[in-house]
């Protein structure tokens, strides 16, 4: 903040010496709508730099030109989702959607980029209410997923690590997705008795078939990120040890374009496909309410977490 208000005083003293050199009203009245712009970009700045701050399982940086929204999860492990987590994505989203942010860039911190729900947290509230907390988490995922079905400006991912079931669903619905080449992706929800989330079942077999998605989604066959790269999971797989650099170069190659092209372009794209997804999000969240609402999709889960306990 002390760098903030020194690059505004020098800002408002740049101002000062223009309005010096120019004569009579016009260049008081330069003056004025100079303070006026550094005021306002003051403030913004201000409201960014608090932003940062509120999240808990979030870093939230306002850039030059998009939003960059890191996982980095505190109630969660494995930057996992559960429903705090989903919050405060939909909060940044759409504060992303309603500033001048040009596109929204989405990775995380640490060695994983995201390991789908967050198992843990879900089970401790189905074995207290089986129906009441099914219906509340399906409803949690189906606004979080509609949350980027309806997300005007392009989502840009960056997978830095494994991306695992709902971590990994959700890539469809974003507008490009570039890999670190160690990264690797799977969605075993047979393993713990869950039905696809994220529009998987829709998203999937359109891109990669109806074979290969059939041995994600139900063989939980895990991909490499090459793999992923050729079946059209990811649009393309960067070396680990640029992958940073990498991206933030294309990142700024895309914030130079105009925002209104970008917004456009990704309507041109995703808007005939809309309705099917919301549709087909409605249909799997139903699905989960079913299988979560069942003794045997609770006793699958903790089959899947005590297999965990016993590789650990």
């Amino acid at each position: 903040m002390e760098a903030l208000a020194a690059n505004g005083t020098a800002s408002l003293q740049s101002a000062v010496a223009g309005v010096t050199a120019v004569s009579g009203v016009a260049g008081k009245r330069r003056f004025e709508e100079q303070r006026s712009v550094f005021d306002k970009r003051l403030r913004f700045s201000v409201r960014q730099t608090e932003s940062a701050y509120r999240y808990r399982d979030l870093v939230v940086k306002k850039q030059d030109g998009f939003t960059h929204i890191l996982l980095s999860t505190k109630s969660s492990e494995n930057n996992s989702l559960n429903p705090d987590v989903m919050k405060e994505m939909q909060s940044a989203m759409a504060t992303a959607a309603a500033d001048d942010s040009k596109l929204v860039l989405l990775s995380a911190v640490g060695s994983s980029f995201c390991f789908g729900l967050d198992f843990i947290y879900f089970i401790r509230r189905l074995t207290d209410d089986r129906k009441k907390e099914s219906i509340k988490m399906a409803e949690t995922i189906r606004t979080f997923v509609n949350t980027f079905i309806q997300f005007k400006k392009p989502i840009i991912v960056a997978v830095n690590g494994p991306a695992v079931g709902l971590g990994a669903s959700i890539l469809p619905l974003c507008d490009v997705v570039w890999a670190n080449e160690k990264s690797w992706f799977q969605t075993p929800y047979t393993t713990y008795g869950q039905t696809p989330d994220a529009c998987a079942s829709l998203t999937f077999p359109r891109i990669m078939g109806v074979a290969s998605a059939n041995e994600m989604l139900l063989s939980g066959r895990k991909l490499t990120a090459q793999e992923a790269c050729a079946k059209g999971l990811v649009s393309q797989v960067l070396w680990p040890g640029t992958f940073t650099q990498e991206v933030m170069v294309r990142i700024r190659e895309l914030v130079s374009c105009n925002s209104v092209v970008l917004r456009e372009s990704k309507a041109l794209v995703r808007n005939a496909n809309r309705a099917a997804l919301e549709q087909a999000n409605e249909r799997e969240c139903e699905a989960l309410k079913r299988v979560w609402g069942s003794s045997q999709g609770v006793d699958s889960i903790l089959k899947y977490l005590q297999k965990k306990i016993d590789e650990f």
